[in-house]
């Protein structure tokens, strides 16, 4: 026996193990402490976020409805002419599905992978009752378009409970029966260049934000105490504002005849016959989210520039150092973790931005969020928004990752 099992606790136990028990006791409770927030992020934020990860890869409402011609294009090859057997399970799945009510949601379905084929479906799905074999003749007879292969080729895309094809349209690409990717023609890609103009837009309101809040952090460091307390008000004033209201005030200053071309035209800037285009475009976009934005780019700024002596300054300047060498060589270094928090903060957050470019950017204006709640809102295909967010999500962990690996996470300072 070593030496700290021979030592015994006032019980007689040894010590080794009354300190275990101890820091048993003592992590238990800082655990039961913490399980309420764990249990609050776990339902509203974990949960959530795997679910759209699944509807993105996950689509039953064929194979749920339409569980004979689910179970018979499973062995199709997906490029040879589909056959009588096919053709009958197809017929016994329509008649089933007009009596269960969900033709509806199975044309839809299809329809998301061959466009016009919802009508053929709701056609063939009232008169499926009446046909006798041969089956692919009568069904032909109902609508020629049934022995296209590439409508064959959508239903069994849509048979499949678990695709990658949501994902593939995601990326502006088909997935066809075979199982093979193919790119849509370029006029029909639209998502990645969303995707694409997203990430522009947030680069560029993050520049902004920084462009603008580093001044303003800078002059609330370094004024007095009484004074900066005064200013900071002005700064966290717009918290205290809804967004709405702001958003709503900057469609006023931005139209053709709204606060600032106004004042464009009264400096002569501008006349008033070629007054400025600011809203419901991308510049209108830029203009509101930049505004909205700037206090998480200021307050970090703030907090680091807070914390740097101002001695530093005034060393080296008496050791013969300009004032653009003295801010650049001693006080910039000292400022840059405040640089990348407030950055990665106005830049995750532009991401994911919706009621703005929305209200204020109009069609040219659109972000992939406004995409993403159109297919959430209106057109309700949940599969294809859970595989715009799952994308999204991706390129923010990868951006997440690629900072801590060139500036580390470690380095980041909010306050």
């Amino acid at each position: 026996m070593s030496d700290t099992e021979l030592v015994l606790a006032a019980d007689g136990t040894p010590l080794k193990k009354k300190l275990a028990q101890a820091l048993f006791v003592s992590r238990a409770r800082a655990f039961g402490l913490v399980a309420p927030l764990l249990l609050f992020i776990l339902a509203s934020f974990i949960v959530p976020i795997l679910s759209l990860m699944v509807q993105g890869v996950k689509n039953d409402t064929y194979s749920s409805n339409m569980p004979a011609s689910t179970a018979i294009m499973a062995d199709w090859d997906g490029v040879s002419e589909p056959t009588e057997e096919m053709f009958a399970a197809l017929v016994s799945d329509l008649v089933q599905a007009r009596i269960d009510k969900t033709i509806g949601r199975v044309a839809t379905r299809v329809n998301r992978e061959e466009a016009g084929t919802r009508s053929m479906f709701t056609k063939s799905a009232r008169k499926a009752r009446k046909l006798e074999p041969p089956f692919k003749a009568a069904m032909l007879e109902l609508d020629e378009d049934w022995a296209s292969v590439a409508v064959w080729g959508a239903m069994k895309v849509s048979s499949q409970t678990y695709s990658p094809a949501f994902y593939a349209a995601a990326v502006d690409a088909d997935y066809k029966a075979d199982g093979e990717f193919e790119r849509l023609d370029p006029e029909d890609r639209i998502y990645v260049y969303l995707f694409i103009k997203t990430l522009v837009v947030a680069l560029a309101v993050t520049l902004a934000t920084l462009a603008l809040g580093y001044p303003v952090a800078w002059l609330l460091a370094s004024l007095p105490v009484r004074q900066s307390n005064l200013l900071m008000i002005l700064v966290l004033l717009p918290f205290w504002t809804s967004l709405l209201v702001r958003t709503t005030a900057w469609i006023a200053m931005l139209q053709s005849h709204g606060v600032l071309n106004n004042i464009f035209v009264w400096l002569g800037i501008t006349t008033d016959e070629t007054r400025f285009s600011l809203i419901y475009n991308m510049t209108g976009t830029i203009i509101a989210m930049t505004h909205i934005l700037l206090p998480f780019m200021i307050l970090p700024l703030y907090s680091v520039m807070k914390g740097i002596p101002p001695t530093y300054l005034r060393a080296a300047k008496s050791l013969g150092a300009t004032n653009w060498t003295a801010f650049w060589r001693v006080h910039f270094p000292g400022t840059v973790p405040g640089i990348g928090a407030g950055a990665l903060l106005v830049f995750i957050l532009s991401i994911g931005y919706y009621i703005t470019p929305a209200l204020v950017g109009g069609q040219d204006g659109q972000l992939i969020s406004n995409i993403i709640a159109y297919h959430m809102q209106k057109s309700l295909n949940w599969s294809l928004a859970a595989a715009l967010g799952g994308i999204l999500l991706v390129i923010v962990l990868a951006i997440y990752w690629v900072y801590d690996k060139v500036v580390g996470i470690d380095n980041m300072k909010m306050g």
